[in-house]
């Protein structure tokens, strides 16, 4: 008797347990069932605009598009869908490299800014403005003539300002130019004694030789060379 009353007590709980747990998929149930209806209830007006506005937006099209010409947009689309992955992963592909050489590239920037500010500083900037302007005076101040005459004599032109560039001539140019440039401040006795005294002067014959040896070089050139 006590052994069927142990088994009936184990049956009971056993049924009961599964009472509570049908009880507890029902009130589960019931709460994903409210949470559906929620969901759907706040969803609907949402997608009754969405609907709306498509079907305006079908309307607006309707006269530039036919269902032909959306049913081959469609096949083209789904034909197509292969590459259309194939460039969005390269896309992906292109986004990274780009979140790599991001800060590369900044910082490239910075220094091509700096080095430009530098440049600006130092006046390199407008040195070429001024180099432009100077060739364009040179062009516009030539003819075709002139050119053809620089291009038959440019390397005599080279040849003579190559020998007037030579370390020797510059510092002697140069040098004149100072020592003129102090001497022509200072008082100048021309009077006949007064050349008489710089005549005394070794250094004032020594030019007057090299004028006059100069100038014979000059009147020869200019007579052809007969002298």
């Amino acid at each position: 008797m006590d052994q069927e009353l142990a088994e009936l007590n184990q049956k009971i709980d056993a049924l009961t347990a599964q009472v509570a747990y049908l009880a507890e998929q029902a009130h589960i149930s019931e709460l994903e069932r409210q949470s559906r209806e929620d969901l759907l209830e706040t969803m609907m007006p949402v997608a009754k605009d969405a609907m709306r506005l498509a079907s305006d937006q079908l309307e607006e099209m309707d006269g530039y598009l036919d269902q032909e010409d959306m049913l081959r947009l469609l096949k083209k689309v789904v034909w197509h869908w292969p590459k259309f992955e194939m460039m969005l992963d390269q896309l992906d592909s292109i986004t990274d490299l780009m979140d790599v050489i991001g800060p590369i590239t900044k910082e490239a920037m910075d220094k091509a800014t700096a080095l430009t500010e530098e440049l600006d500083r130092k006046g390199y900037f407008v040195f070429a403005r001024g180099g432009m302007q100077m060739v364009d005076n040179v062009v516009t101040s030539f003819n075709e003539e002139d050119v053809n005459k620089l291009g038959k004599n440019i390397v005599l032109i080279l040849n003579t300002i190559k020998d007037m560039t030579q370390p020797e001539i510059m510092n002697f140019v140069r040098n004149t130019l100072l020592v003129a440039e102090k001497e022509v401040e200072k008082p100048v006795d021309i009077s006949t004694f007064g050349l008489i005294r710089q005549m005394q002067d070794p250094a004032v014959r020594r030019g007057l030789a090299l004028t006059m040896r100069v100038m014979h070089v000059v009147g020869s050139q200019a007579d052809g060379g007969k002298n």
